[in-house]
């Protein structure tokens, strides 16, 4: 069968089911990947651990439920052709006294041995779920879901010895008799014994699962925050703690936004926001950070060889899309080297994180040239300021979005996307400017084909901003690829040359 040209070749698809104490959760990956890209996700809430606490035992309907669930999941691996598939069983699994045989049967369905995470194992996946999406962490991961709470230090790429509390939404929702004072005195006793949270103060929690999601959506639409991606949003610990005190005292159907929720979520958002309220009082971290990679993304990253763990996951992703939608993938590339030559000859401050971004920026700039030529600049800031990119926070999109917006609208601010202006400080879009009218000289010197920029070099020599275009290349020198370098060499503040000779 022919393979889809918008896809990349990174072998067959990868499927993931998670068979969590709320949730039964199927993700098929394109395929194994520093920056895995989903093709499938979808999640059936069972509440499979809503009775464990109490009863020691799965419930009856909450398994037909999730039988159901995994019968669909094995006959859409089939139709998607996945190759590998995984299935990780959590906390009401290993905690039941019936989970083993619930786990005999969900092997039958899929046809596949189910992994039964410990505790510890679950931590350290969620750990390197958040070192495989989030550029260089350090802090603290608290994985929350239906049964438990993983808790476990990170710092770069190494993940300490975690823990794990039976402080899950449907546990706490279960051991309290849905009573929010007495689930107060349950998470105040088991935090009270974790030394681990003495290690967060001044440093990033890293918030992963599906209630403490709901949450954060639910603060951004309160808030009116421009940009409604979940991964990488950040909240300081002050603002967080408030929420979360303000969520848990009220009834969550009175919640101003609270329709952003979904339903079957807001009857556990209070303990969510209890368990965070706790850790937040007791760790006194300096924000809270949202990650949307967790237990199944570490699996991923833990399969990966040392060297591709140890790409750059944002560049992975930008290199990913270049090679699929732009006109020539190696230009992007090449684009990088040359922008590095300018730069090194500007004089212009940059760090190695503003590097970074730049060399992203190089990638993504020419995604949108199918487009109508009025519409380049929306369409691309809007597919980076939106798209499924890791390894890269808010004010990082946002300098990506702007910098490929400007290549392609001009330097005017008056059209900017309004949201994304208001994400912008000055230096990001001062970066944004300048970066944006290089790339302008760029693409008109080189038609966004290959090896014409390393020949033609703009560099800063004896304070003029010069482009060299020698032999051949003398050809290209026009009156419009001067306007260009001149609009360039007033935000420099330079003057323009060609070096034709």
């Amino acid at each position: 069968m022919p393979r889809a040209k918008g896809r990349l070749d990174v072998g067959p698809p990868i499927g993931v089911v998670d068979i969590g104490s709320n949730s039964v959760r199927l993700v098929v990956y394109e395929g194994l990947a520093r920056s895995p890209s989903p093709i499938f996700n979808e999640k059936v809430l069972c509440g499979l651990g809503r009775e464990v606490q109490s009863t020691g035992l799965l419930a009856a309907d909450a398994m037909e439920k999730a039988r159901a669930a995994l019968r669909r999941f094995r006959a859409l691996c089939q139709t998607m052709r996945v190759g590998d598939l995984h299935v990780l069983a959590t906390a009401a699994c290993r905690d039941a006294r019936n989970g083993r045989e619930f786990i005999a049967d969900a092997e039958r369905i899929c046809r596949t041995r189910i992994d039964v995470l410990s505790g510890q194992r679950e931590a350290r996946l969620s750990a390197y779920g958040v070192i495989s999406g989030i550029h260089r962490p350090d802090g603290m991961v608290g994985d929350l879901g239906g049964g438990s709470i993983e808790l476990v230090s990170v710092r770069g790429t190494h993940v300490s010895r975690g823990a794990t509390l039976a402080l899950g939404g449907l546990a706490l929702q279960d051991t309290s008799h849905r009573s929010i004072k007495r689930a107060d005195a349950i998470v105040t006793d088991a935090l009270s014994h974790v030394p681990l949270l003495r290690s967060l103060r001044g440093r990033s929690f890293y918030a992963v699962g599906g209630t403490w999601r709901a949450l954060a959506r639910l603060h951004i639409w309160q808030t009116g925050y421009p940009l409604h991606v979940m991964h990488g949003y950040v909240i300081l610990a002050r603002e967080a703690l408030e929420f979360a005190r303000l969520v848990r005292r009220v009834n969550a159907e009175t919640l101003s936004q609270i329709e952003v929720v979904a339903e079957q979520r807001r009857p556990l958002l209070a303990y969510a926001a209890l368990v965070l309220e706790h850790v937040l009082r007791i760790g006194k971290p300096k924000n809270v950070v949202i990650s949307a990679l967790g237990v199944r993304e570490g699996l991923l990253y833990a399969s990966l060889d040392a060297k591709e763990r140890r790409q750059d996951a944002l560049l992975a992703a930008a290199g990913d899309l270049n090679l699929l939608r732009s006109r020539s993938p190696r230009h992007g590339e090449e684009l990088v080297g040359w922008s590095d030559r300018f730069m090194a000859s500007s004089g212009i401050e940059e760090t190695a994180e503003e590097k970074r971004l730049r060399h992203a920026a190089c990638l993504l700039a020419d995604i949108s040239w199918r487009a109508h030529p009025d519409y380049r600049g929306e369409q691309s800031s809007d597919i980076i300021a939106h798209g499924n990119f890791i390894g890269v926070d808010h004010p990082g999109r946002t300098f990506l979005a702007l910098a490929v917006y400007f290549r392609y609208m001009g330097l005017v601010e008056d059209e900017l996307p309004p949201r994304l202006r208001e994400l912008a400080s000055t230096r990001t879009l001062d970066r944004a400017r300048v970066l944006g009218a290089s790339m302008r000289v760029a693409y008109l010197v080189s038609a966004s084909m290959p090896d014409v920029l390393p020949n033609t070099p703009m560099r800063v020599v004896r304070g003029k901003l010069a482009l060299r275009l020698k032999g051949k290349y003398a050809a290209l020198a026009s009156d419009r690829l001067f306007n260009r370098l001149r609009q360039l060499a007033r935000i420099v503040g330079r003057e323009p040359v060609f070096v034709t000779d």
